[in-house]
């Protein structure tokens, strides 16, 4: 069985290095393209890009293969589950209402897709000091990220990493599902659990009727924040290893 971890944005792969010493499983923490990573000259960093990045990445690895995806990693992952040919055994995920086709992108998104508004949000985020609430590092540990690990993540946000968060949001316009949906034509074979965090009613009724196109079983996530791998990461490992051992 490989294991393999696919983060989100902004970040890099050390957001699960908690989870990862706790599982004590055998695991690959993938580094998207420009995060912490290089950025092939010719990537274009669009979510149709970065999905069939993933989907290569995976199909290159010994199968059966369980992902754990988070923020951008579980769009992708629910992309590769349910439009590639890649051997996966299971994927849990979470943001699974951004999956769905009613989801509508949050103020912050819509100015990150603006030309020149997102370029400026992001380079003052990347250029501020930890301290500031509006750093990258800061925003990480209101997430639920220990400050130093979101300071380390928090300096590896560059502008390699700026831009290739806003060639992904602008390509996801009105939102990822405007095409990904119609490869979504019943349960993927692959088993699937949802995360809920503790979402507002609306987020949560879509990441039901996400679960249930997917064939996916949920587990609740109550009260813990976005990067919940890294706030609560021994809890987080009880619900993956009863969901594996389902299926063992």
């Amino acid at each position: 069985m490989t294991l393999v971890f696919v983060h989100g944005f902004p970040q890099t792969n050390r957001i699960w290095d908690g989870l990862r010493q706790v599982l004590q499983r055998q695991s690959i923490a993938l580094s998207l393209p420009g995060f912490g990573a290089p950025r092939p000259s010719r990537f274009t960093g669009t979510k149709d890009a970065y999905a069939k990045w993933l989907a290569d990445a995976l199909a290159e690895m010994h199968g059966p293969i369980d992902v754990v995806g988070h923020d951008v990693g579980a769009l992708l992952t629910m992309r590769v589950a349910t439009a590639f040919d890649v051997p996966l055994r299971s994927f849990a995920v979470d943001v699974a209402p951004i999956f769905h086709p009613a989801f509508v992108w949050s103020e912050r998104v819509h100015r990150l897709q603006t030309p020149g508004v997102g370029e400026d949000l992001l380079k003052r985020m990347r250029l501020a000091d930890p301290a500031d609430p509006e750093s990258t590092a800061s925003r990480l540990t209101r997430a639920g990220m220990p400050p130093y690990e979101a300071k380390a993540v928090g300096a590896a946000h560059d502008e390699t990493m700026s831009r290739s968060m806003l060639d992904f949001y602008r390509s996801a316009d009105p939102n990822v599902a405007a095409d990904w949906w119609k490869a979504v034509t019943g349960p993927t074979r692959s088993r699937g659990l949802i995360l809920l965090p503790p979402d507002p009613p609306e987020e949560e009724r879509m990441s039901l009727e996400v679960a249930v196109r997917l064939g996916a079983q949920t587990a609740r996530l109550d009260d813990l924040e976005h990067c919940w791998m890294a706030q609560a990461p021994e809890f987080v490992a009880k619900i993956l290893n009863q969901f594996w051992r389902v299926d063992r």
